[in-house]
């Protein structure tokens, strides 16, 4: 851990009633990683996000975001520091993709609501780096899953976050879209912001990711290079599956699911 990490988590825990969703998280992000967080279902990653950003408040230990404690920060404070890109966008009620990226903005505005120009500029600009500028005024219950998915990053990119959060990103797009997504998430940590992604594709994460977050029932495995950390061993540990993990003739990581164990 040192001085310039973007996120540092120490001795973090939750309990919902009997259930310890997390045990003793502690790991630490400098600035400009993209940075995988994988494990099974039920595993703690969704949880672990929702106490970073704010949303879960019942934990104990503690989070610090660009060297501030927030334990005693609203989430709205947060959301200055910390962005969110959930896997659904949730209820619309006839928002356009131009209004959906505008509430990207609502943490830095003071009592009533009313977008600066300069609110414009930063929505519009986002627009156009996310390749949805022709689409602002559609309806985003009308866009396909990939319009969608790059419309709530656009949100969450024109927050200017230290950190930002991503809950499996790829999970209803085809192969095209799964790799736009990851370079645009790759293109973002690459100008200093720390992104830490969700995901259950192991080999999308072993591609693009600078480390890997490894989580089982709510305690981390390990946490390292992925061509280092994930093995066949690994695997069979966390995920209870025989896989294969190999090297392609470009010498990138991939996991072939084979069985799982009875």
């Amino acid at each position: 851990m040192t001085d310039d990490d973007v996120l540092r988590v120490e001795g973090l825990g939750i309990r919902f009633g009997d259930f310890e969703a997390l045990h003793d998280i502690s790991f630490s992000l400098p600035k400009g990683l993209l940075v995988g967080l994988i494990g099974p279902n039920g595993c703690g990653k969704s949880t672990m996000m929702k106490c970073i950003s704010k949303l879960h408040t019942d934990w104990t230990g503690r989070i610090s975001v660009a060297g501030q404690d927030i334990a005693g920060f609203r989430a709205k404070d947060v959301a200055r520091m910390v962005a969110n890109v959930p896997a659904e966008p949730g209820p619309l009620f006839g928002t356009t993709v131009m209004e959906l990226v505008m509430l990207g903005r609502y943490p830095f505005v003071n009592k009533v609501w009313w977008e600066s120009r300069e609110d414009e500029r930063l929505v519009r600009e986002a627009l156009r780096t996310f390749g949805l500028d022709h689409l602002r005024r559609k309806a985003v219950a009308l866009c396909s899953s990939g319009e969608k998915q790059r419309a709530l990053i656009a949100k969450a990119y024109v927050q200017d976050p230290k950190l930002m959060l991503v809950d499996e990103p790829t999970s209803h797009l085809d192969m095209k879209y799964k790799l736009e997504v990851m370079e645009y998430l790759q293109g973002m940590s690459r100008k200093d912001m720390t992104v830490l992604v969700a995901e259950h594709d192991i080999s999308l994460m072993a591609r693009y990711c600078d480390l890997c977050i490894i989580m089982k029932e709510g305690r981390i495995v390990t946490i390292g290079n992925p061509k280092e950390v994930i093995t066949e061993d690994l695997i069979r540990d966390v995920y209870e599956v025989d896989a294969r993990v190999g090297t392609d003739v470009d010498g990138e990581i991939y996991v072939l699911p084979k069985k799982y164990i009875r």
